[in-house]
C-alpha cells in the first residue's frame, strides 16, 4: 500500500470540492474525486492529473447508502485506509425561498446536508482508523450558526432558507457528537464554513471564489491539535 496521504472529497467534481481536491493534491496527497455522476468525475479527475496532481474517480452519491458502501469498499481494496475525508456536498433545494419550505424540501436537503454527511463518514470510519492522524472536514455554513441568525443585526438574520440553514445547524451538532466519539481514536472532526463563494448553488454571485473556500477547509484538514470546532476566513466561528 502507498505512504502516500489518501484524501475522499464528497461533491469534487465541481466549485469548492474541486478545488479541495486540487489543493490537497498539490500538497502531494492523492486525491479521490468524489461524484454522484461517473462521467463528471471522471472529467474532473482527468483535468486535476493533467495539473500534475494523482486523481482519482470515485463514484460516491452520499444519498445512497449501497453506492457509499460500494464507494467505501473500493477505496479498502484499492488504498487500503483513508487520511482525509472532506465532506463537501451540499445542497439548496430550489423550493427554499423565503420562508417557503415545505416537507420535500426539508427531505431533500437533510437527505444531503445531514444524513449523507453521517452515511459517509460512518462507511469510512474503518478506513480513517487505520490513517495517520485522520481528519473529517464538514462543509458548512455562517447561515447554519444559531448565534450569528439570532443577531437581529446581522448579516446573515435576513437569508430565510429554512431547510438549508437548519441543515447546516444540524451538521454542526453532528460534527461536535462525532468529534467526542473519534477523539479517543485520534480522528479529528471539525466544521468549516467556506463563506459566500461563487458556485452553482448560489448563480455564481458570492464574491469568494470556490479557491479562497477551499483553501479553509484545506488548512483545518492538514492542521494538527483542535477538534470538535467551527471555523472560518476569520477564524473560529460562533455556533
Amino acid at each position: 500500500m502507498t505512504t502516500t496521504k489518501i484524501a475522499l472529497i464528497t461533491g469534487a467534481n465541481k466549485g469548492i470540492g474541486k478545488e479541495i481536491a486540487r489543493q490537497l493534491g498539490q500538497l502531494g496527497m492523492t486525491v479521490l474525486v468524489a461524484a454522484r455522476d461517473a462521467e463528471r468525475g471522471r472529467a474532473a479527475s482527468a483535468e486535476l492529473t493533467g495539473d500534475g496532481i494523482d486523481a482519482r474517480p470515485v463514484l460516491l452519491d452520499v444519498t445512497d447508502p449501497d453506492s457509499v458502501a460500494t464507494a467505501a469498499k473500493q477505496v479498502e481494496q484499492e488504498h487500503g485506509r483513508l487520511d482525509v475525508l472532506v465532506n463537501n456536498a451540499g445542497i439548496i433545494d430550489a423550493g427554499d425561498q423565503d420562508g417557503r419550505a415545505v416537507a420535500d424540501t426539508f427531505e431533500r436537503t437533510y437527505a444531503t446536508n445531514v444524513i449523507g454527511v453521517m452515511t459517509v463518514t460512518r462507511a469510512m470510519l474503518p478506513l480513517l482508523r487505520k490513517g495517520a492522524q485522520a481528519r473529517v472536514v464538514n462543509l458548512s455554513s455562517e447561515l447554519g450558526s444559531v448565534s450569528l441568525q439570532s443577531d437581529p443585526d446581522g448579516e446573515f438574520s435576513g437569508i430565510r432558507l429554512y431547510a438549508y440553514n437548519s441543515s447546516k445547524a444540524a451538521l454542526n451538532m453532528l460534527t461536535v457528537m462525532l468529534a467526542k466519539e473519534l477523539q479517543p481514536d485520534g480522528i479529528a472532526v471539525n466544521a468549516v464554513s467556506p463563506g459566500y463563494c461563487a458556485t452553482d448553488m448560489n448563480d455564481h454571485e458570492g464574491y469568494r471564489t470556490p479557491a479562497q473556500g477551499a483553501a479553509d477547509a484545506v488548512r483545518v484538514a492538514t492542521a494538527d491539535g483542535p477538534t470538535g470546532g467551527f471555523y472560518g476566513e476569520s477564524g473560529t466561528l460562533p455556533w
